[in-house]
């Protein structure tokens, strides 16, 4: 039966999306930023559940339009059956954006690759991911920064760091599309360092955390933390940059390493790095006090181990396989290039389902 939106439910909404419409109007809002960014993104977050809710009205409008024309001419009764399914669709569609959602999914991220095993071509695989991940961003959009790498002898990455943003405040920003990604990635195929054309399995490991908004949301002591300062370093340790400009930032209570040498300050560069460190302390903190924590991004391994694979690439096939949800695609070329849609819509449907399942 169509309309079945808990009225309490949407009514909250609408009076939330008022009062957030009421701040943005007044002109003293915008002296505190970080309030106004607050108050945007989350005006943005609620745009679509407001689309939706005006389609719904209208539809609804129009149906019972339609019924009182055919009390007096049958020949609107046809219109009947494709309003109501429409009154249908609509309210489905509102129900489900008003569902519980991971309240993260609105936010950027900072995501970090780590060669496993497997030496130079791990290495190169890893960097085959950092490129996967920035070519999909770009398709999306999406703002991509390297804050910090360290580069191998054949141009791989031991490890890096990239920071994704959305352009604008959306409701399912850069997390909603990405959290699925942390874990052991596997690669299957003959190294450049193979000689006798024999197939190598190696790995690489993805790890992936929501970035606060602003640094000042997560408590850090600066007591806590040591700062090294050293030269940027390029392509085998190479020194590219003649002054200190590189950062290392150490937790000391957690033992957290961050680095960043993109930017072309020591100020910047530590101002970069804070905010990875800050990321990783809020999903570090979030893990501690979730009870379910072998779920979501307490689900990233630690280690980066062969054995605890989640997807693994296979080159000789040209075939992807995500082993969680058993997602198979022979288009590896395609994925490495960014075309990533149809394997992260697949995560998105089935985690869906099991939230579904699980209430």
């Amino acid at each position: 039966m169509a309309g079945q939106t808990k009225p309490s439910a949407i009514d909250d909404i609408l009076a939330e999306h008022a009062g957030l419409e009421q701040q943005l109007s007044d002109p003293a809002l915008h002296n505190d930023p970080a309030t106004a960014r607050k108050v945007g993104k989350r005006f943005a977050e609620l745009a679509p559940v407001m689309a939706t809710y005006t389609k719904l009205r209208a539809a609804r409008d129009d149906l019972e339009a339609a019924r009182e024309l055919a009390a007096d001419d049958a020949a609107f009764a046809t219109e009947i059956p494709a309003l109501e399914e429409r009154v249908s669709e609509l309210d489905k569609a509102l129900t489900d954006l008003l569902a519980p959602r991971d309240p993260h999914d609105g936010d950027d991220v900072v995501l970090e690759v780590k060669s496993g095993e497997g030496g130079e071509e791990s290495a190169l695989f890893a960097a085959d991911l950092a490129r996967m991940y920035i070519r999909y961003a770009e398709r999306a959009g999406w703002r991509v920064e390297v804050l910090g790498a360290t580069i191998s002898d054949l141009g791989g990455y031991k490890d890096a760091t990239l920071s994704i943003k959305s352009k604008s405040d959306v409701r399912d920003g850069v997390w909603s599309r990405l959290k699925f990604e942390g874990g052991v990635h596997r690669v299957q195929r003959v190294p450049v360092t193979e000689s006798q054309g024999r197939v190598h399995t190696s790995a690489a490991g993805v790890f992936i955390y929501p970035e606060p908004d602003e640094v000042e949301e997560v408590q850090i002591d600066e007591s806590d933390l040591r700062i090294d300062v050293y030269r940027s370093s390029g392509k085998g340790g190479q020194g590219v940059n003649t002054t200190d400009s590189a950062v290392r930032i150490t937790h000391l209570p957690t033992g957290i390493v961050v680095t960043c040498q993109n930017e072309r300050s020591q100020l910047q560069n530590k101002a970069r790095a804070m905010q990875v460190l800050a990321a990783r302390l809020q999903a570090a903190a979030e893990e501690a006090a979730e009870a379910e924590a072998s779920a979501g991004r307490a689900s990233q391994v630690r280690t980066v181990d062969r054995s605890e694979r989640i997807r693994t690439y296979n080159f000789p096939e040209n075939r992807i396989t995500d082993h969680r949800i058993g997602f198979k695609a022979h288009n590896l070329d395609g994925v490495l290039d960014g075309d990533m849609d149809a394997l992260l819509d697949a995560l998105g449907k089935a985690d869906r389902e099991a939230r579904l399942a699980a209430e």
